[in-house]
């Protein structure tokens, strides 16, 4: 009850509370972009002072090796349900979608911990970057292998807005290694990893010369940027009526599901409680801004309403108000170390 009561969460509730009333309430473009750019710099620089302190250990190595695994099973495990349900590439664009993380239920988390007196390592930070880009390569790759096993034929496929494409004999070619680039050089993914390594430079010096950056204007910035995430999913819920109910299954119990590997996995490795509930809390989360930003140009066959719907609209606000209490209480009775 105290995590759904924490103001952050509670701004997320009001600002879908004003987008399903059509409200005139809105949060500039260019502010938006400056709030998560902020979150991840202030996310990195925690990480790197608390990484500072306690040093680099074979139990660290272990638990990021658990999340690079993680971010390999969960696509090529959730594609087999996925392309008995959706065209080739709708299904493998749902996967790589599922298999990244999001940012802003990561930062969510860490806070809801932070305020309980229960704080994780700060190489989870790490972990989160980490954990970004494999599924969107496998399925990019997958995309590929689709695209040559049909240039026999020509196939239509809508791109989104009323329009088409042609594939097979004239279907124009997409390049890997652009977009191969793209995933690993994101702006986000530079920016937390740089963070993170000024302050492991910077230590104890850093943290003090950027406590009023990383402290309390952090919890006020995000609620900020929460408000404007409940206006953007309340703008995503009237494109999900389309959807089969088989996909919004997918959307909430999927989660569930990738926690429980997390979990698992963290029980193995020996992974402490507060980091093992952040461990889940990437597995069950999905990328709704990173990914598609990528998938839009690598695989335009894909329906965004399908992968962006899902999991903004649905996934994203479980994750909120029930998720991240759920894993919490998951990792403690899993009996994982405090």
């Amino acid at each position: 009850m105290n995590t759904l009561l924490d103001p952050a969460l509670l701004f997320f509730v009001l600002g879908v509370f004003a987008g399903l009333l059509k409200s005139n309430l809105e949060v500039p473009a260019p502010l938006s972009r400056f709030l998560s750019l902020y979150l991840l710099m202030a996310l990195g620089l925690k990480g790197g002072f608390a990484l500072a302190q306690t040093g680099f250990s074979s139990s660290i190595a272990t638990a990021l090796a658990c999340a690079v695994l993680l971010a390999v099973l969960v696509p090529l495990l959730d594609v087999q349900w996925l392309k008995r349900r959706l065209a080739p590439h709708d299904a493998w664009a749902v996967a790589a979608t599922y298999g990244s993380v999001s940012a802003v239920t990561f930062v969510t988390a860490t806070h809801i911990l932070e305020s309980a007196g229960t704080p994780a390592g700060g190489y989870m930070a790490a972990a989160m970057a980490l954990m970004e880009s494999p599924a969107l390569i496998i399925a990019i790759a997958a995309a590929h292998a689709v695209r040559r096993q049909t240039a026999g034929g020509v196939q239509t496929v809508s791109i989104g807005a009323g329009g088409s494409a042609t594939l097979g004999g004239g279907a124009p070619h997409h390049s890997l290694a652009p977009v191969l680039r793209e995933a690993f050089t994101d702006g986000g993914t530079l920016l937390l990893l740089g963070a993170l390594a000024i302050g492991l430079l910077t230590g104890s010096s850093g943290a003090a010369a950027m406590k009023p950056f990383t402290g309390d204007l952090f919890k006020g910035l995000l609620a900020f940027f929460l408000l404007d995430m409940g206006l953007l999913t309340a703008r995503q819920l009237g494109g999900l009526r389309s959807q089969p109910l088989s996909l919004f299954a997918y959307a909430l119990i999927a989660p569930l599901l990738h926690a429980l590997l997390a979990l698992t996995l963290a029980r193995l490795a020996g992974v402490k409680q507060a980091d093992g509930t952040l461990l889940a809390v990437l597995a069950a989360s999905a990328s709704y801004i990173a990914v598609p930003a990528v998938l839009r140009h690598a695989m335009p066959e894909a329906k965004a309403s399908v992968y962006v719907g899902l999991s903004l609209g649905v996934t994203f606000p479980f994750n909120l108000i029930v998720g991240i209490p759920l894993y919490r209480a998951m990792a403690e009775a899993f009996g994982l170390p405090g």
